[in-house]
């Protein structure tokens, strides 16, 4: 199996100060771009750390064959 990169980032901030999420991309070595979709979670800190954990999990659910 080939080695794998997992790209993502996270920043926590007031709730209310939030306006807008744009789309995030990287660019490949042969000069293409992909996106990375971003993700909004909401709530107090125990609700986000478990809702991340959750998604973590379905996200690798998508991929059985790595």
């Amino acid at each position: 199996m080939a080695k794998l990169a997992l790209v993502y980032g996270m920043r926590l901030l007031p709730e209310e100060d939030l306006g807008e999420i744009r789309d995030a991309t990287v660019v490949l070595k042969n000069g293409k771009s992909a996106r990375v979709t971003m993700h909004l979670i909401e709530g107090t800190k125990e609700e986000i750390e478990s809702t991340v954990r959750q998604s973590i999990d379905a996200f690798f659910d998508m991929y059985p064959e790595i």
